[in-house]
């Protein structure tokens, strides 16, 4: 067996003893010095994207059939490849543009061939023998129905009135190639109209004679039950019940392989899932949604970094298909990337279609601002909030309290001595939660119980710190216990965080109570606030919004803004409902101690667009993404010397070797990462930065191998690991 280099494209070879020689991508590890694709030999010749059964070591493992490279590298003398084990029959091979979307992804996120196909695949796959295959491919299938609709079928699949705007939208996307920013303030109805597009590019007839299939994206996995359930009840009665499938890492592994098989099949003419999904084999493609496009949750944050909006942007340019992206506050780099022409400037490369208005004709909720600075000392809550919630629930309404920290407090601190509960793995505190009395680390995991008394001076007046969704449960439930609703009963209050949702069906459970009124104020972490429809909710507050104005990440204003702006989308969403109530206006209410800052200043106005033109003017000053291009390298040691020393070494040795694009590049030095200390790991990275994307990507290519050689020299022995991350989303 022998390593190759990157792909592309002639025929298997024959080998001495008359098998061909094919080349297979396999999953190695990760910066390892192992190719991108190893050599095997093959009783006949496979067609590249056909799924192999290889030894690798001592181990069988599945591997990918990929394209020959143009100039094979020879096995040295004396060396045959060994034989491929298995062949998976009964797959179709992985297509082509599906091997260039692994290829490119590879490429341009500094990973292995190897590594982004396999991850791509189910893990269920990866396990399967030809022979388990072969006996999961004879299970029958679901019916797809397709072309047998009936008078139910028909009726299910009728589609609703589209506003103005929606049509607008609608007709654009129909008669353009995009790709399309849709900005649809919260409650525009941007879901019927990607309901829309998609049914338009399933009826549409393709060259190849494939069905079409149309991939539709959601941030997190909470997100994809409303969203199968509309597209099921719109589809499934003209495509057959198996035409709508989910592809997401909360499903189990024989669950990901069903709908996996059924995508790859062409089956499924619908996919929905979160990033992952971006790599789900789809012959037939033909639209792409990315929804919530703005979120942070796009980027992977483990192994390949890839940002699953930008690829489908890519992958949508390559097979042909329409992409969409939409969001009441879209990411800076797409809302400059569809700005419009103006003067010299020949505008963006993706076309902007807004939807300002709500459907039903109800407003955006008023926003009102509460400085904290006029307020009692140790104020959670200020009278003025408390009394317009209480006046909600009165008349039977719901309120949502957003607090993006779980727990009941920051940190445990002890009045005498100063000690504060810290992680002892991690350069970070330990969590107090008052449900279990426990102390844990959000890092690490670290947890243990909460000691009687502080375990350096022995002080048993030990108080927590600040405000977690636990603490301002338990205070709202009390301000709230003489409130009673139209119903005759108390209000009740419920908490939605990553602690209560952690059991299987957890979060579904809890969202149904909401939905059928039995909670009256709902308090809860970012989870809650972006995506849900929630129809009776009338009042949103953000508590303590004002720690990311000042943070060190230059991205902080942004997610802060998007993530009141989605808040706020939460309240008055249905507007019979609120004259129904007497018709008074939905509120979005923000404690702060900054009431004066440019930030609330446009929240206050629902502004995103003057927003973005501030910030945007400031990025374009201090040469930041859009107008600029970022990596970071990462290096994880035992110690924190032992890390910054092998990125200095590593950066003094592509200046030494005057690297491609290095004119270019600036390399600034190695620093340690905010949180330096996780699970006993002391963590630095080094940023690089470059006007040109074409340059550092030239750069980051040249630099592997010198990464490579730096990292197995005997000074740099106590490193644990290395990764570069492109385009980050946190510095």
């Amino acid at each position: 067996m022998s390593a190759t280099p990157r792909p592309h494209s002639p025929g298997p070879a024959p080998t001495a003893t008359g098998h061909c020689l094919v080349h297979v991508a396999v999953q190695t590890p990760a910066h390892s010095s192992v190719g991108d694709l190893l050599s095997y030999a093959s009783e006949r010749p496979l067609e590249p994207g056909t799924l192999v059964r290889v030894p690798l070591g001592r181990r069988e493992v599945l591997g990918v059939v990929w394209d020959a490279p143009a100039e094979p590298a020879a096995l040295p003398p004396g060396m045959e490849a060994r034989a491929i084990a298995g062949v998976l029959e009964g797959l179709p091979p992985l297509a082509a543009p599906w091997r260039r979307l692994v290829a490119f992804a590879a490429r341009y996120y500094q990973r292995s061939v190897g590594e982004v196909a396999l991850n791509a695949l189910p893990p269920q796959l990866r396990d399967l023998s030809p022979e388990q295959l072969e006996r999961r491919l004879r299970r029958p299938a679901r019916a797809t129905a397709e072309g047998t609709q009936g008078e139910d079928g028909a009726a299910a699949s009728k589609t609703i009135a589209l506003s103005t705007e929606q049509a607008s939208a609608c007709a654009q996307i129909h008669s353009k190639p995009g790709p399309f920013l849709l900005y649809g303030s919260t409650g525009s109805g941007k879901t019927e109209v990607y309901l829309h597009a998609v049914e338009q590019a399933l009826a549409a007839v393709r060259a190849d004679g494939l069905p079409s299939q149309a991939l539709v994206m959601v941030p997190e996995i909470n997100l994809t039950p409303q969203l199968e359930e509309r597209f099921t009840a719109r589809f499934a009665g003209r495509w057959g019940p198996g035409s709508v499938v989910s592809l997401h890492s909360g499903m189990t592994n024989p669950q990901r392989l069903k709908s996996w098989l059924a995508a790859h099949a062409g089956t499924a003419r619908i996919v929905l899932g979160t990033r992952m999904a971006v790599f789900a084999s789809l012959p037939g493609l033909a639209m792409i949604v990315v929804d919530e496009e703005h979120d942070a949750s796009y980027k992977q944050q483990e192994g390949a970094r890839y940002s699953a909006r930008d690829l489908a942007i890519w992958r949508g340019r390559e097979q042909g298909a329409k992409v969409i992206l939409g969001s009441a506050t879209p990411s800076l780099e797409s809302w400059h990337a569809s700005r419009p022409p103006q003067g010299d400037d020949p505008g963006g490369r993706y076309l902007r279609l807004a939807m300002p208005s709500r459907i039903g004709a109800g407003a955006l909720p008023r926003v009102r601002l509460v400085d904290l600075a006029q307020q009692p000392r140790g104020t959670v809550f200020s009278p003025p909030l408390v009394a317009a919630i209480t006046e909600r629930v009165e008349r039977g309404e719901q309120c949502l309290v957003l607090l993006n920290r779980r727990g009941f407090a920051p940190v445990l601190h002890c009045t005498e001595c100063g000690w504060k509960s810290d992680c002892p793995h991690c350069s970070a505190h330990q969590v107090f939660h008052k449900i279990d009395r426990s102390l844990r680390c959000h890092h690490c995991g670290f947890a243990q119980r909460v000691p009687h008394a502080c375990p350096t001076c022995g002080n048993p007046d030990i108080a927590p710190i600040g405000r977690g969704t636990e603490q301002l449960e338990e205070q709202l439930a009390a301000l709230l216990r003489n409130v009673i609703t139209p119903e005759r009963r108390a209000a009740r209050v419920a908490r939605i965080d990553a602690d209560t949702t952690r059991a299987k069906g957890a979060l579904e459970a809890q969202l149904a109570q909401v939905h059928a009124g039995e909670v009256d104020v709902l308090v809860g972490t970012q989870m809650v606030a972006k995506g849900h429809d929630f129809r009776r909710i009338t009042l949103v507050a953000a508590v303590q919004p004002d720690g990311a104005l000042f943070s060190s990440d230059f991205r902080a204003p942004e997610r802060l803004f998007a993530l009141l702006m989605q808040a706020a989308g939460r309240a008055g969403r249905d507007a019979q409902y609120v004259a129904a109530q007497g018709g008074q206006a939905s509120e979005m209410w923000v404690q702060t101690w900054h009431a004066d800052h440019p930030l609330y200043a446009a929240l206050r106005r629902h502004d995103y667009p003057a927003f973005a033109a501030s910030q945007l003017a400031e990025r374009a000053e201090a040469g930041m993404p859009p107008f600029a291009y970022q990596a970071l390298v990462r290096a994880d040691a035992r110690t924190q010397e032992l890390a910054q020393a092998f990125l200095s070494a590593a950066g003094a040795a592509a200046q030494a070797a005057a690297l491609p694009g290095l004119e270019h590049v600036f390399i600034f030095p190695p620093v340690p990462l905010a949180v330096q200390r996780v699970a006993n790991v002391e963590r630095a990275q080094m940023l690089l930065e470059s006007p040109n994307r074409a340059a550092l990507q030239h750069f980051l290519a040249a630099w592997q191998p010198l990464l490579h050689a730096t990292r197995a020299l005997p000074e740099h022995k106590g490193l644990i690991r290395w990764l570069v991350d492109v385009d980050p989303l946190a510095i």
